[in-house]
């Protein structure tokens, strides 16, 4: 019988340890989690190839033709047939579609439009689109070891590899429309010419510094980017290819990164209740401590009048602090407490973020002058499931681009108020 043929980041998985074995106090390597039953070991075996089997079991699950598409998305069968039948069937019997951690979808005046774009390469994991200067999107596929452009006028997409153990975390693109990545499996900086496919690269000057994470650019061309696992926040000059790196406190894990007008960088704490406001000159850090326990903040955004918008992931919450009178206020995120908000950015002064902990994967709109919410599932094709975990709005202010990482899907998405009649 043939055997399927797909796509993981085994290097990755090696890197990081298998974690979806488990070892028996004998010493006996033991598989762990799924149900008994035909199609078991099969499954096993292809899945847990890229990524731990836990996440077949915290999904909510889906209908047999649900899996056949979120699977077709990782994996391509149709060389072995009688494979695939025996992975569906085991997928559908034992995970079909559960009513665990759903969504609350507010309704409100405004519609949104979905423009969506399959990537090319399997299981590669695309996130964090961003628009060029011409009007190209690009994005990073990080299991895959890939970055990817979107021409949106003809749909046209291209994908190049990048050099082996980059596991790119996000793409940016410079004020002279450069394209950049940050390597967070091999400890890099890396600027990519569409023109020849070829890559620089830079590594960080010290070895502890392993997992450029996310990264932006300032108003002056500098290059700000966070190290999560490294609990650092590091500074790229590409005229003088210096990288300087600063430490975070113990587990702060930084993590997304904005700034204000005046180009003041801000990160946020993915492991810890803070915030952290960097001078742009000495890099001195300054932490803001979030009063809530348990708050950890994936990523933030600033508005025009200078206010730090930020998810609390932990607690599942929407808050804004403002750096002028230290006012810190948080809403209680639409879906609840293990609603798990993540990607977030403030366009024409609404608040647009996602739910990530819950099904389906929901898009919420939130108003500051009327503090109310509006929330949007997002399709994935025809199910409802992928996190979308980064964005961008749109060079001219109107749409945001995101992402739905499980099933590979870039977006663009517009709102609109609904038509009165």
């Amino acid at each position: 019988m043939k055997k399927a043929s797909f796509l993981c980041a085994t290097s990755l998985i090696a890197m990081l340890g298998a974690p979806a074995l488990a070892q028996s106090p004998s010493g006996n390597v033991q598989r762990a989690g799924l149900p008994d039953g035909p199609g078991k070991d099969l499954v096993q075996g292809i899945c847990s190839g890229c990524h731990q089997v836990r996440e077949i079991e915290r999904s909510l699950g889906y209908t047999r033709e649900g899996w056949n598409e979120l699977t077709s998305s990782m994996v391509d069968m149709t060389a072995a047939p009688d494979q695939h039948k025996e992975v569906l069937d085991y997928l559908a019997q034992h995970f079909p579609p559960a009513a665990k951690r759903p969504a609350k979808i507010i309704p409100g005046p405004y519609q949104i439009d979905t423009k969506a774009w399959k990537t090319i390469k399997l299981g590669q994991r695309a996130r964090d689109p961003v628009e060029g200067l011409d009007g190209m999107i690009w994005y990073v596929g990080q299991w895959g070891n890939v970055i990817g452009r979107i021409d949106p006028r003809t749909d046209k997409v291209q994908e190049w590899d990048l050099p082996q153990g980059t596991f790119p975390h996000s793409v940016i693109i410079d004020k002279a429309g450069g394209v950049w990545f940050l390597g967070n499996g091999n400890g890099t900086i890396g600027r990519f010419d569409p023109a020849t496919g070829k890559s620089t690269v830079f590594k960080m000057p010290l070895p502890e510094a392993k997992d450029p994470h996310t990264g932006e650019f300032d108003k002056d061309g500098l290059f700000w980017f966070s190290l999560q696992q490294s609990d650092m926040i590091g500074r790229f000059d590409p005229a003088t290819n210096d990288v300087k790196l600063v430490k975070t406190k113990k587990n702060a894990k930084p993590y997304g990164i904005k700034f204000t007008s005046d180009g003041t960088p801000w990160v946020a704490c993915n492991g810890a209740p803070c915030l952290y406001k960097i001078d742009r000159k000495t890099m001195e850090l300054t932490e803001i401590k979030l009063p809530l326990p348990g708050t950890t903040v994936r990523r933030l955004d600033i508005a025009e009048d200078g206010r730090v918008w930020y998810v609390n992931s932990g607690k599942g919450r929407l808050g804004v602090f403002d750096p002028e009178t230290g006012k810190l206020t948080e809403w209680d995120s639409p879906s609840g407490p293990d609603s798990h908000p993540y990607g977030i950015n403030v366009m024409e002064g609404v608040i647009w973020y996602n739910e990530s902990g819950v099904r389906p994967d929901v898009l919420v709109r939130f108003d500051p002058k009327t503090e109310t919410f509006q929330s949007f599932p997002i399709a994935s094709g025809n199910i409802y499931a992928g996190i979308h975990r980064n964005g961008h709005v749109t060079r001219d202010g109107q749409s945001l681009l995101i992402h739905q990482s499980a099933t590979n899907y870039i977006m663009k998405v517009t709102p609109k108020p609904v038509a009165v009649r």
